[in-house]
């Protein structure tokens, strides 16, 4: 086990955030893929915790529930009046176990707001505690302007934080500190246990400051640390709209950088979206305008966009995929997609396939080398290897009631403007005619026709639509077959 894993992390996620002005509690806006506490507990996992505990209030069931859906082995706390930090992280230790005997090593307590902190500050603040053999070590970074946030007083020799003093209680010289508090910090377990129980609420709030149990342990004789944090950018917290979309573009610039130093060329970083989920392999390109989203993975040397979305879709490696909207789906290698098509959850291109111009499909399987190039809807079906679907044609895979599906085989060549109204199967190597509408099953190599007859009615513009311009026109011509040929 390592040295610097801590015995627990607390994560604060009980408070309402009503500057968000939201119906969804603060911590569960999502930025990137991830809820906003979502992001707090994936950099507290990398520390290793023996336990980790978030602490519910507001909304707490939406809470707990989505808690459990994103890390089922996260433990809750219920904090059933908002009263200050410190009696929330009480809540936390009470959870796991209570006793001022029963957290025996470090306790590192972060926010459930601030999405932009790293697995590696966190896991730098634990070894800081630890080398230093401090009580407390505290999170803290030095911002460009510090108006508003509690400044960070050290002793000049030592280096050893005295106070944590807030911006209107700052003298002047306070002021002028650009080192501020995060809200992140490391405790001994047991010493913060005991110093909870000191914590008075003789202030203008009432409640119980978590701040507070700095000055009891240094009362106490211990020692008062600090880490500073590389970039400032992690300890925000989203109070708001605005902070939320700051944390959103920051976050998508680091991903985006993560994965251009890995090899993947991103043509306009400005226009490209992409989420904490999505994992791109070298020689991918992303063109403009694209956004990438939940669990999509892009396969070696793929392009994809410009303009399109992709959710919880991978495409294979040397695919292309072009101005689309996908969702749960699977583009094969060397596979085309688009532009403007539509894949809908359930879709499966094999290899070199094709769903080509204002395509949608649906609960699909497509074969290898298969094609449906244009303005045709395949839904809950299954095409074989090196098909060719005409043009225009639907899958009519809807009865009013239930769902059926339809099949199609290897090599066979479907007429434009066709429609498959499901259950019905195409046999290998069968062709249909154009216009056809397939209702019963063709077998394996045969040519299926279902139209009607083509009847032409003589003279029938002249009668029904006398003086207009079809008739004018028909007219016209009707002179020029009768004139013979020299004459005029």
């Amino acid at each position: 086990m390592s040295a610097n894993r801590p015995a627990a992390v607390v994560v604060l996620a009980a408070g309402e955030g009503t500057r968000m002005k939201s119906a969804t509690p603060k911590v569960l806006h999502e930025i990137c893929g991830r809820s906003l506490v979502g992001h707090v507990l994936a950099a507290a996992r990398e520390l290793s915790p023996e336990r980790l505990v978030a602490v519910v209030g507001h909304e707490s069931e939406r809470v707990i529930a989505h808690l459990a859906g994103i890390d089922p082995e996260v433990r809750t706390a219920f904090q059933a009046q908002q009263n200050g930090t410190g009696h929330a992280v009480r809540m936390g230790l009470e959870e796991l176990g209570g006793g001022p005997d029963s957290i025996d090593g470090t306790v590192v307590v972060v926010c459930g707001d601030t999405p932009l902190l790293t697995g590696a500050t966190l896991t730098s603040l634990a070894a800081t505690h630890s080398a230093d053999g401090n009580a407390v070590t505290v999170l803290t970074a030095e911002v460009p302007d510090a108006t508003g946030y509690g400044r960070i007083v050290r002793d000049g020799a030592s280096g050893a934080v005295t106070a944590i003093v807030e911006h209107k209680d700052a003298t002047d010289a306070q002021r002028a500190i650009r080192e501020i508090n995060s809200g992140v910090f490391a405790f001994d377990g047991q010493l913060l246990a005991d110093a909870l129980g000191k914590v008075r609420t003789d202030n203008s709030q009432g409640e119980e400051y978590l701040t507070d149990v700095l000055g009891i342990l240094r009362e106490a004789g211990h020692r008062v640390g600090a880490c500073v944090a590389d970039d400032h950018r992690e300890i925000a917290g989203i109070n708001n709209r605005v902070q939320l979309a700051d944390a959103r573009r920051v976050l998508n610039d680091r991903l985006l950088t993560a994965a251009m130093l890995a090899g993947v060329t991103v043509v306009d970083p400005a226009s490209t979206w992409i989420d904490a989920g999505v994992t791109v392999e070298r020689d991918a390109v992303v063109h403009p305008g694209t956004q990438l989203q939940g669990a999509t993975h892009l396969g070696e040397g793929c392009e994809v966009g410009p303009n399109t979305r992709l959710k919880d879709t991978t495409v294979g490696a040397g695919a292309r995929v072009d101005n689309t909207v996908a969702d749960t789906a699977e583009v094969g290698e060397r596979a085309s997609v688009g532009p403007f098509a539509y894949l809908r959850p359930g879709t499966r291109l094999g290899v070199k396939a094709k769903a080509g111009t204002y395509v949608e499909m649906k609960n699909a399987t497509i074969g290898e080398g298969t094609k449906v190039p244009h303005l045709s809807y395949v839904g809950d079906a299954t095409i074989g290897e090196y098909s060719n679907i005409g043009a225009a044609s639907v899958f009519v895979n809807y009865d009013g009631e239930a769902k059926h599906h339809t099949t199609v085989g290897s090599h066979c060549k479907t007429g434009s403007d066709n429609m498959f109204v499901a259950p019905v199967t195409i046999g290998d190597g069968a062709y249909t005619a154009a216009g056809s509408v397939i209702t019963k099953d063709v077998p394996a190599g045969s040519l299926a026709v279902a139209r009607g007859q083509q009847r032409n009615i003589e003279g029938w513009v002249a009668r029904k639509r006398p003086g207009s311009a079809a008739a004018r026109a028909a007219e016209a011509a009707s002179r020029a077959s009768e004139t013979p040929a020299g004459e005029g």
